[in-house]
């Protein structure tokens, strides 16, 4: 992916616990044009994700949709994924380009990185990844030991300040991403909305449509 398209990739998809399955989320995806997706798994072994990424490589490789292992750049490597996500408490970024410091046969993989406060946010910006995803915007169940709501005023700052994508992250759904989206943020991420539906492809043509109109009332 160029530095061009990585401005305003949009639709970001996080695969966490869904009642659809894997192979099924990236399909759509692949089909809506999805540029990010994510796999983010925190309860499956390394055997068993692992094997996902796998199965979800094969549907993405060749599109448009970018395929991101959250946490885990070993599996990323492992199962050719598009890039890998890490988080505050993962290896940290300097560290893991030092392992693999040309992944992906003739292209870098994509880099990106979570920051739940501007502080973080700053050192972040430093190290140069592809992208950076800030929040959780608004309250959200989906992680254990949640971060502080960083809200609106705050996401407003982040963006001001970033020189890479920045990705608004946690409880974002179909009620609020209107109040992120006139706050500025290009690239979004949902998670529950997506994942804990049967209507998936509409869901997603729903967002991406919100998204759409946004940018074109700029």
């Amino acid at each position: 992916m160029s530095q061009e398209q990585m401005k305003d990739f949009g639709l970001y998809v996080i695969i966490t616990e869904p009642v659809l399955s894997y192979e099924e989320i990236a399909e759509i995806c692949v089909v809506e044009e999805v540029t990010m997706l994510q796999l983010r798994e925190k309860n499956l072994s390394d055997r068993e994700l692992l094997a996902a990424a796998q199965r979800v490589q094969k549907i993405t490789a060749g599109t448009t949709t970018n395929f991101i292992i959250n946490d885990r750049p070993d599996i990323a490597y492992l199962s050719n994924a598009d890039g890998y996500h890490l988080g505050q408490d993962d290896l940290p970024l300097t560290a893991v380009r030092k392992i693999f410091p040309h992944l992906k046969k003739d292209k870098k993989m994509l880099a990106g990185l979570s920051t739940h406060n501007l502080s973080q946010l700053e050192q972040a910006i430093k190290l140069k990844p592809d992208y950076l995803g800030f929040g959780p915007v608004y309250n959200t169940p989906t992680k254990a030991n949640p971060d502080p709501v960083v809200e609106i005023d705050l996401l407003k700052q982040a963006l001001r300040v970033a020189s890479v994508p920045v990705v608004a992250i946690g409880g974002i759904d179909a009620t609020n991403i209107d109040q992120v989206l006139a706050a500025g943020a290009k690239n979004v991420a949902l998670v529950r909305y997506f994942m804990q539906s049967k209507n998936l492809q509409q869901r997603i043509k729903h967002i991406k449509s919100k998204i759409q109109t946004y940018e074109e009332n700029l």
